[in-house]
């Protein structure tokens, strides 16, 4: 990440967050951080900025075309080329197949499916302008999850959009290749985030996992930007599935 520009989708927390520190360490040279709370983007700042980062942070609804293309447009305003994006935006409310409400259907669709594609057409329009750049022109990295492909009574409606999101991510990637654009997702386990020990899964899902534990956030962001960065040179529209043996894909 040497030099680079990225912006984080969801990065004022979790691992967005965490993926964003991590960059940082691996000498990223700006970070731009869009979220929905101004109260924990504020405070994400402080820490990058204490990491030796220069972080803008923009503040918007990624569900509304016109608000999630402003906030990108805000921070590539201020930060000048953006070299990556991360959409690791989501939400995860676990509901029973049966009880799923039709607003409920409509959130989850919202933010994961169409907030990820708002963002993705917001890259790409900006990165097209660099693609006789002599260096790399640009890369998105997509957070699905192993939920893609796991039946999950339990959460059908989350499911159901991170498998949107991996067909969204290889449709992208064909469309980009043309401009250098490389996209791919990362589709993760469970990992220890504080709203997974909270939810209380994770005893479960070590014990289902080859490696006999749940991972750390850090052991996901290691791929998110690796596959952010300019060591990925030939990925594109691959979802790697990073779940210490809970499925094989």
């Amino acid at each position: 990440m040497k030099g680079q520009t990225a912006v984080i989708v969801g990065g004022a927390s979790g691992l967005g967050l965490t993926t964003a520190k991590l960059m940082v360490e691996r000498s990223a040279a700006k970070i731009g951080l869009i979220d929905k709370n101004e109260e924990r983007l504020a405070e994400a700042a402080r820490i990058l900025a204490d990491l030796g980062a220069e972080v803008a942070i923009a503040s918007g609804d990624i569900s509304v075309r016109e608000s999630a293309h402003a906030a990108f447009e805000d921070l590539a305003g201020r930060l000048g080329r953006i070299h990556a994006l991360v959409n690791s935006a989501a939400i995860y409310p676990r509901k029973a197949i049966f009880e799923i409400t039709d607003a409920e259907w409509d959130l989850e669709n919202a933010i994961n499916i169409k907030g990820t594609y708002h963002m993705m057409v917001a890259a790409v329009l900006h990165m097209r302008r660099f693609v006789n750049a002599p260096d790399v022109t640009g890369r998105i990295v997509n957070v699905t999850s192993v939920d893609a492909f796991k039946a999950h009574p339990q959460n059908a409606h989350y499911a159901a959009t991170k498998a949107a999101v991996v067909s969204l991510t290889k449709s992208f990637a064909q469309e980009c290749a043309k401009d250098q654009i490389l996209v791919n997702s990362v589709a993760p386990a469970g990992f220890a985030t504080d709203r997974a020990k909270e939810l209380g899964f994770l005893p479960e899902l070590a014990k289902a996992s080859a490696l006999g534990r749940a991972a750390e956030p850090v052991e996901m962001a290691e791929w998110i930007v690796m596959m952010a960065s300019s060591r990925n040179t030939y990925a594109t529209g691959e979802n790697v599935v990073i779940s210490g043996g809970y499925i094989y894909v």
